[in-house]
């Protein structure tokens, strides 16, 4: 009897768990890591949480999203159940499999590349170029979230739709806080006519 198949078999269902948990967690700490920098964006403060405290959880969350991205990409490319050559981890919709999903999965992996090369790289660049390709990052994120529910087989689980839900419900919430905050921080808008009333009022006074 030849074991060989049973082997093959034992180790290309482990890289599937292995792909699909990965891709699971990456998704939640890319949703972290989202979260956190629009709040860092909006430079929440508060006596347990200081501005640089979340400046480093944020850095720490992206560097271990980013970990995890590249063990679910790695385990998916070493699963022999499904060809998919290396080129389509990094050029968009060259794979033979499943070409739309897997191939925006590719869009939010290149997109998160651009943004940890430009964080590595930030002091040689402008900060104003810098601040847009970070905002790759917030882009990647709805395409990731995408390339799980349409690629990802555990889609259709409640507990997995359950922890889609509350991400999405995340970057909402964080994104209308920072809406609020830069609203409310706008000075009021006066009226032309009550201006020139008060100009008018301060120069008689001072005639």
């Amino acid at each position: 009897m030849n074991p060989t198949p049973t082997i093959a078999a034992t180790s290309s269902q482990a890289l599937w768990y292995l792909t699909r948990a990965s891709g699971i967690v990456a998704l939640l700490l890319l949703t972290g890591t989202v979260v956190l920098g629009i709040v860092t964006a909006g430079r929440f403060r508060s006596a347990n949480w200081p501005g640089f405290a979340l400046q480093a959880l944020h850095r720490r969350l992206a560097g271990i999203a980013i970990a995890f991205v590249g063990l679910h990409v790695l385990t998916t490319l070493m699963d022999r159940y499904v060809s998919i050559r290396w080129i389509a981890a990094v050029v968009p919709f060259t794979s033979s499999y499943r070409t739309f999903w897997v191939g925006i999965g590719t869009v939010a992996l290149d997109l998160w590349i651009a943004v940890a090369i430009s964080s590595v790289l930030r002091r040689w660049i402008n900060p104003r170029h810098w601040r847009a390709l970070h905002w790759l990052a917030y882009g990647s994120w709805p395409i990731a979230l995408a390339h799980a529910l349409g690629m990802g087989t555990d889609a259709r689980l409640s507990w997995v739709q359950g922890l889609v839900g509350i991400s999405v419900a995340s970057v909402v919430l964080a994104l209308g806080w920072r809406l609020h905050r830069r609203w409310s921080d706008r000075p009021p808008r006066q009226d032309p006519l009550a201006a020139r009333r008060t100009r008018g009022d301060v120069l008689g006074a001072n005639r």
